[in-house]
């Protein structure tokens, strides 16, 4: 995991497995389609493997009934020469409130426990007092650390705003990589040449990472320009699930990186397989491929997140308000510059798009204020790099909920209180309970083992599957050692068309 091989050497991060599903499959990739290339993976020369972040540990819950913590273990036991990825999001965890310390020390150590390798952490305020403590942490039980600042374009997030947030963060948690998170895909050639060279002026010898999206057609130019400037490690996807809104793909950054004379360490032949692989599992699973999308100067003006816009228009599509769907942009795009230019990511990107949405539907600004909102706005999710403007501070205060009080409550110890209530659990089920409320992990219970297979590595069911979509065929027989399988009478599905199984 050496940064330091030669001056023409790049490594690179592998986002397939958590971010570019987040991006391009709704987080929809289930461990059992993850396991087929874990092996690849692990000969592939990678930096590490990104694997697990706040949403991925909600949706393998929620909606793929899975233990989070069983797939890091799967995983590690596959993929054992670079280390798996895990980011942590200020203290919040899963949700949008901060969270108690002890409650946040607690994940960092069973996230080394079950195998996680390099903990990375993100504070979206860049208040560095919500993740220099875990940081720390994870350094002092073994993992490497990975110091993440979110890029975003606002008169107040310049170079030397960024520059000083790294120096601070370098010195303090002392990381050993620092990366540039552009969530938004928001960076251009232009200032990654100024931005750069300010970073790499206050961090010493720590490594720059970057981090990007495709959202405007940008980011493959931005990470070359960034290798000239002395990045040396790139954040990228295999094909398909590249591009699009998730990350330039790994087989085109190597061919290019190559064509200017640097080194990257990965095995293409290997890349191959795996992309292979997930051509495969898109196409059984009819999940879409990401493509490269042309630009559009208004994202750098609402800087929305293409997920969130996504939610945002299905939102307003549902409610009947379609044609409503620009002026709700140009909504958040004042709703940021009023709000002291919040980064439009996780949690800030949702209440500023319900915000804006509400605006519009009352037709009087602020008039109904979500909770979310006031508490931003006091201070409660971490310090505000600017002042809120007064007039709308005022009428935030003044329409919120009273319960939010001006000054954010401390926040007392809970894992002692949580042992008690789960006497019988372990601390990886007590933080998914805390986290997740009503009878969600029960659910996980529930549903039995995970499922480690995926049909296209079981070659009947697949068969059969396809034989269902087809049509015109009075009989087909299938035979081989020790199976003997006939198929009659079609009326368009294999599972009521009188098939008859016996063994031979």
């Amino acid at each position: 995991m050496a940064t330091d091989k030669t001056d023409k050497s790049v490594l690179f991060v592998d986002t397939t497995l958590r971010d570019a599903h987040q991006c391009l499959w709704a987080t929809r990739m289930t461990t059992a389609m993850m396991l087929p290339i874990c092996e690849q993976l692990n000969r592939g020369g990678y930096a590490a493997i990104d694997l697990m972040g706040m949403v991925q540990f909600d949706v393998c819950v929620r909606y793929l009934r899975e233990d989070p913590w069983e797939r890091i273990r799967r995983i590690r036991e596959l993929v054992t020469e670079a280390p798996l990825k895990a980011y942590m999001r200020s203290k919040s965890l899963i949700g949008f409130d901060v969270l108690p310390d002890d409650v946040n020390a607690l994940w960092v150590e069973r996230l080394v426990a079950n195998g996680i390798g390099m903990v990375a952490a993100f504070d979206a305020l860049a208040d560095l007092d919500n993740i220099v403590p875990n940081l720390l942490l994870a350094k002092r039980l073994g993992a490497k650390t990975c110091g993440a600042l979110v890029f975003c374009e606002s008169p107040i997030h310049t170079d030397a705003f960024y520059s000083g947030k790294a120096k601070e963060l370098v010195e303090r948690a002392e990381v050993d990589w620092l990366m540039v998170k552009d969530s938004g895909g928001l960076l251009t050639v232009d200032r990654i040449r100024t931005l750069i060279p300010e970073l790499r002026k206050v961090i010493g010898n720590t490594p720059i990472e970057l981090h990007s999206h495709c959202m405007t057609g940008m980011a493959p130019l931005v990470y070359l320009e960034a290798v000239k400037l002395g990045v040396k490690i790139l954040d990228t996807s295999i094909d398909p699930l590249s591009n699009g809104p998730a990350q330039p793909s790994t087989q085109t950054m190597i061919r290019n990186l190559q064509s200017m004379g640097y080194d990257t360490f990965i095995d293409q032949q290997i890349v191959d397989e795996i992309s292979s692989h997930w051509h495969t599992v898109a196409e059984q699973e009819g999940l879409p491929k990401g493509v490269p999308m042309a630009y559009d100067a208004f994202h750098y003006e609402h800087q929305m997140p293409g997920g969130m816009l996504t939610n945002l228009k299905a939102q307003l599509d549902a409610s009947g308000l379609a044609d409503k769907y620009d002026e709700v942009l140009h909504e958040c795009a004042q709703i940021r510059q009023e709000l002291a230019w919040p980064i439009m990511v996780t949690p800030f990107a949702q209440l500023v798009g319900t915000q804006a949405v509400m605006n519009i539907v009352h037709g009087e600004r602020y008039r109904v204020v979500p909770d979310e909102v006031k508490k931003y706005a006091l201070g409660y999710y971490g310090k505000l790099p600017a002042p809120v403007d007064p007039d709308i501070l005022d009428r935030i205060v003044r329409n919120g909920s009273d319960r939010i009080k001006l000054d954010p409550p401390e926040q007392p110890p809970m894992v002692n209180t949580l042992r008690k209530k789960y006497p019988s659990a372990t601390d990886d089920e007590r933080l998914l309970r805390f986290c997740l409320a009503g009878r969600e992990v029960d659910l996980i219970r529930e549903a039995g083992p995970m499922r480690t297979d995926i049909s296209i590595y079981r070659p009947l069911p697949q068969l059969l599957k396809e034989l269902s979509t087809r049509r015109n065929w009075n009989s087909i027989h299938i035979t081989g050692k020790g199976l003997n399988i006939t198929l009659k009478e079609n009326p368009g599905s294999v599972q009521d068309n009188g098939a008859s199984l016996t063994s031979a």
